[in-house]
């Protein structure tokens, strides 16, 4: 009931303001031609409320005047008003009736310009390209005949855009080599952002590489120094679908982002709200100036059948009659409108959200895969040679430089997994562990892998434990080492020639449970209370040069949805020029009963068999090595390939206890080969030892008849666990 009195109070108000025009005189055409190039500011401005407010006034009394040419501009005002707010049927509307009128004057100029604004919304928006180009052409002719050569530029550049849109670049090119000849001499900063879009579009086609990159990065180059930030999220967008062509998917996604984020800057959703209410007044003349003309054809009926009153009669029944059903008709009529445009926009705008998010999806997904497999497998070797000069070379056991190393090698195998599966993160899919630790020993090891770090910048650690905390307590240690290790290399690298405070300090017990404050603590540049915020945001980087404090951006982020696995939370102080502060608080447990069962838990060599033979299909000569040296350190045989196609033929003639399977290999992957053993009916297990992630490749390596996935790098127990788990039902069922 409250909507129909608002509904009721809005057309009140709008009958008012129209009755209102009609006590006002007529302007001057000079004036109303000031009120028309107002509206067209407001729209350069953004401001489409204003805008047709303006027109609306503009159109009122350009209609009082009779001035046809004023209001043919009043028309194509309005429709660029709901072009640029993407209401496309109501901007064709009034373009069209602008176009009526325009042809009843000998005004070429906006004859050209409604002509082209159709041919914008049926070839970009309707993708009607044979409609729009044909609207495009005839403002071509009335650009030539009123010799503007600025317009005439304009028109053909559209004309390229359209034939490339639709994928004609033959058609097109023509009109793309006039717009380039004649840019320095037509064209200005509104057209040169879309003219190098437009040749890296061709350039993409033609497959020259080289210019076509050049002209995408040139055009947003320009786009970012000047105003024109529509043509500038285009470029963005056809840069992405052609990054993605040549499988370049982070530039293609990392671009993609800055057109959603373009785009979304420029539909401010509450100056189209607002837009929208002036536009509903509008509309409402529109259909006052309708129901004026009925009313008009009635006084004129009334006037010519007055002399007989029987007519009068009847029709003044008929016509009651007549204007209640069209009434209803139209009251009905407007209701079904209303509704399916908001039905009909509504679909679209999800349509389109579902579009783009599918394509950011894929994006995403494609970039974490490639990145991960890519990561994983020299890590495979960094990992598996450190420990293999732990083992040959038992004199470095105490060195502080190797542990180092292999302590980063685990830190940076699980910084690459946490930070190519954040979503993970987000998604809570990371569960912690309880694993028994001493703080003192972590914090130390952290120190000491990154005395490289300070001793580049000239900083000095300085490491403060509390002698309160017990030795020993249960907790994620892996998670926690993450936590400080990037809170003290951003500190590290925001400081020169200063400290780094690490501070552990016992803030208080609750049972069984210890509550440890950390504190970071750096001398460096700080950070801007305006940024202290977002920089705990996804690829926010602060303060940043060209050649110092590098880095993904992710850092600080992980941080802060680590520490909620905790349930904690932290807090920084800072100031510019004196130094930043990050403090958190991590409850751990303390307990040394279950602390002694979790050491006397701890994993040894599991294996049992001695003497297996294992076949290592592997084309990586690193890794060949690696695994070579765990097997044979656990006793095990080892025979190594390079492909598949020799393990298929080695296994004809051979017998072996189990095969180690990569998945990534050339001539013929882990899975074909898999699938050509198992075809030839060998029944030996196979393990994929693989740098893909394992749910990616779950469903496809059971379809090949894999036993088992080990992702590289991987835990040597786990490994001859898996090993004699396999074997041991392989002998079972033999």
């Amino acid at each position: 009931m409250s909507q129909i009195r608002i509904g009721l109070l809005i057309l009140a108000l709008n009958i008012f303001n129209i009755n209102c025009y009609s006590l006002t005189p007529t302007p001057s055409k000079k004036q109303i031609v000031k009120l028309t190039e107002q509206a067209s500011k407001y729209i350069h401005e953004l401001n489409y409320e204003k805008s047709l407010i303006a027109s609306r006034l503009a159109l009122h009394y350009a209609i009082d005047a009779k001035n046809d040419n004023l209001i043919a501009i009043s028309y194509n005002i309005i429709g660029r008003n709901y072009d640029n707010l993407s209401e496309y049927d109501k901007a064709i509307s009034f373009y069209k009736k602008g176009l009526i009128y325009a042809n009843r004057t000998n005004n070429d100029t906006i004859k050209d310009w409604i002509n082209n604004n159709l041919g914008n919304i049926y070839c970009f928006q309707k993708k009607q390209y044979k409609e729009g180009i044909n609207y495009y052409k005839n403002a071509l002719k009335f650009g030539e005949k009123i010799a503007d050569p600025t317009e005439i530029y304009l028109t053909k550049l559209n004309i390229t855009w359209a034939f490339f849109d639709n994928g004609q670049f033959d058609e097109g090119f023509p009109y793309l080599e006039f717009i380039n000849k004649f840019q320095k001499k037509y064209g200005d900063e509104t057209t040169v952002v879309a003219l190098n879009m437009l040749n890296g579009m061709y350039y993409g086609f033609k497959e020259e590489r080289e210019k076509a990159t050049a002209s995408f990065l040139n055009g947003i180059k320009l786009g970012n120094e000047g105003k024109e930030k529509s043509d500038l999220s285009y470029t963005h967008q056809e840069y992405s679908k052609y990054l993605l062509k040549n499988g370049d998917y982070k530039k293609a996604y990392e671009n993609l982002v800055l057109y959603d984020k373009i785009t979304e800057e420029l539909n401010n959703k509450e100056m189209i709200k607002k837009a929208n209410m002036a536009g509903i007044n509008l509309e409402l003349d529109e259909y006052k100036r309708e129901i004026d003309k009925i009313e008009t054809e009635k006084d004129l009926q009334y006037q010519s059948l007055k002399k007989s009153q029987v007519i009068v009669l009847l029709f003044v029944i008929v016509l009651f009659v007549l204007l209640l059903l069209v009434y209803t008709l139209y009251k009905n009529n407007i209701f079904k409108k209303k509704t399916n445009k908001d039905l009909s926009l509504a679909n679209e705008k999800l349509f389109l959200a579902k579009e783009k998010a599918e394509e950011a999806s894929i994006l995403k997904s494609q970039f974490v895969s490639t990145i991960s497999h890519e990561l994983r497998t020299p890590l495979y070797g960094v990992v598996g040679i450190t420990n293999m000069l732990l083992d040959e070379h038992k004199e470095l056991a105490n060195s502080p430089h190797l542990s180092s190393l292999k302590f980063s090698a685990r830190y940076l195998l699980s910084l690459v997994n946490d930070v190519l599966q954040i979503n993970k993160i987000e998604e809570n899919r990371i569960v912690l562990e309880n694993l028994t630790f001493n703080i003192s020993d972590e914090i130390n090891m952290i120190k000491n892998s990154l005395s490289f770090i300070a001793k580049n910048n000239n900083n000095f650690i300085f490491v403060n434990i509390d002698p309160a905390i017990p030795e020993y307590l249960i907790g994620d240690k892996l998670r926690l080492s993450q936590i400080i290790i990037n809170l003290v290399s951003n500190a590290l690298k925001f400081t020169k020639n200063g400290e780094v405070f690490i501070d552990v300090n016992l803030s208080k017990v609750t049972d069984k449970m210890h509550f440890i404050e950390f504190k970071i603590k750096d001398t460096g540049v700080g950070i801007a209370v305006e940024d202290q915020e977002k920089i705990f945001e996804k690829f926010v980087q602060v303060g940043r040069k060209e050649v110092d404090y590098q880095g993904t951006g992710l850092g600080l982020s992980i941080v802060k949805r680590l520490l909620g696995l905790f349930d904690s939370d932290i807090s920084l102080e800072s100031t510019i020029g004196v130094g930043t502060e990050f403090t958190f608080t991590i409850a751990f447990e303390y307990d040394p009963e279950k602390t002694n069962e979790i050491i006397n838990n701890i994993p040894v060599d599991l294996s049992t068999y001695k003497l297996l033979k294992v076949l290592v299909v592997e084309d990586n000569k690193i890794n060949q090595i690696v695994t070579e040296k765990i097997l044979k350190n656990n006793n095990y045989t080892c025979t190594l390939v390079d492909d598949g196609f020799q393990a298929i033929k080695i296994l004809e003639v051979e017998n072996f206890d189990i095969v180690l399977m990569d998945i990534n290999m050339p001539l013929i992957n882990g899975f074909e080969t898999s699938r050509r053993i198992r075809h030839k009916g060998i029944k030996i297990p196979i393990v994929a030892l693989t740098a893909f992630d394992k749910e990616e490749i779950t469903e496809e390596a059971i379809s090949a008849g894999i036993n088992d996935i080990i992702v590289k790098p991987f835990d040597s127990v786990k490994l001859f666990k898996v090993i004699n788990v396999l074997i041991s039902k392989t002998k079972i069922a033999v």
